[in-house]
């Protein structure tokens, strides 16, 4: 049987890698958001705390045998955020709106794909430990992830692959016979059991004496190969290439929950004109099991308590959701 994710641990990934907020000095807030209860020690140094919580679930057969149904999904999602004295905060109710306001883009947003998240490398540097890193080389052969040619790199590098600007990283290499090189580890904050789809995408474009291109391939840490292989148009021009896994996700996640992308030159060096390949953006893509449905029913501000202090803010909203699902035995 399929294994499927919890909605509200769905819906809080959701919220966790879309939202933005801005304090009144311009500075990003620091947001908290769980799938466990509030709890005044959190924000001690955060500006506000998001929680998301499973509430209740339906059943509705959508066949007379019972095989196809459609379970529909309650949630709880509650903000809470209170006066802080430390500079440059914004007062408790201004923070709880401007989250509201979040939460109600991100929500309304996304409704028809909450199930889906996205890993890039925007704000990375180096060091960039967990959870994602890029690397550079140049070699004969296709080299694996843990191979020690492999070169990080530097902030002012990691910046040029934050976003589709046409600001590219440039890896050049000019050893005969050899490739110009990249990989992109990407940590995966999910169960690889449930994970449904991953799409790994790669930007740019790739000059050599033999001739314009790139391939991309990722890495089968069971076969301990890379596969998947996809080429590039022949061009000097940024064209994007995917490869779309459906089938034994879990070969292609590792023990420590990386996806490995590897891309190269399609051609080599001739030791005199070099092999450039020139990277715009890069990004994996995932979808999970469970819910495929979510959208805002209602949200409310809660009374706030008058003999707790700091006075504690909260907004509570309520969410619906479902997803369709084949049951077995029938």
């Amino acid at each position: 049987m399929t294994a499927i994710e919890n909605p509200d641990v769905t819906i809080a990934r959701l919220i966790r890698q879309n939202i933005h907020v801005l304090k009144d000095d311009g500075n990003p807030a620091n947001i908290l958001v769980t799938n466990e209860s509030y709890d005044r020690e959190f924000l001690r140094e955060r500006d506000g705390q998001i929680t998301v919580n499973f509430d209740q679930s339906t059943d509705q057969k959508l066949e007379l045998v019972g095989r196809l149904r459609r379970r529909i999904l309650g949630l709880r999602s509650n903000i809470y955020t209170v006066d802080k004295t430390m500079q440059g905060a914004d007062p408790g109710q201004v923070m709880r709106d401007k989250i509201t306001a979040e939460i109600n883009r991100i929500i309304r947003e996304n409704r028809n794909v909450p199930n889906q998240a996205s890993y890039n490398f925007v704000g990375l540097g180096y060091p960039s430990g967990d959870p994602h890193k890029a690397f550079q080389s140049g070699a004969s052969t296709e080299i694996s992830p843990n191979n020690p040619l492999w070169i990080e790199l530097t902030n002012t590098e990691y910046v040029k692959v934050w976003y589709s600007d046409d600001n590219r990283y440039s890896k050049s290499h000019n050893v005969n016979n050899e490739y110009a090189m990249m990989l992109f580890r990407f940590k995966l904050d999910v169960r690889e059991d449930v994970i449904k789809q991953i799409v790994l995408s790669f930007e740019g474009y790739g000059t050599a004496p033999g001739g314009n291109g790139f391939l991309i391939e990722v890495w089968n840490h069971v076969a301990g190969a890379w596969q998947q292989a996809q080429a590039s148009p022949a061009t000097s021009e940024d064209s994007t290439v995917q490869i779309t896994l459906t089938s034994n996700i879990t070969d292609y996640v590792d023990a420590n929950g990386y996806v490995w992308l590897f891309a190269r030159t399609y051609h080599a060096s001739d030791g005199e004109t070099a092999a450039i390949l020139n990277c715009d953006y890069v990004k994996c893509t995932i979808q999970v099991n469970g819910i495929t449905f979510c959208d805002v029913a209602n949200y409310r501000n809660m009374p706030i308590n008058p003999e707790v202090k700091p006075y504690v803010f909260q907004t509570e909203f309520i969410l619906k959701g479902w997803f369709f699902e084949m049951v077995s035995g029938v």
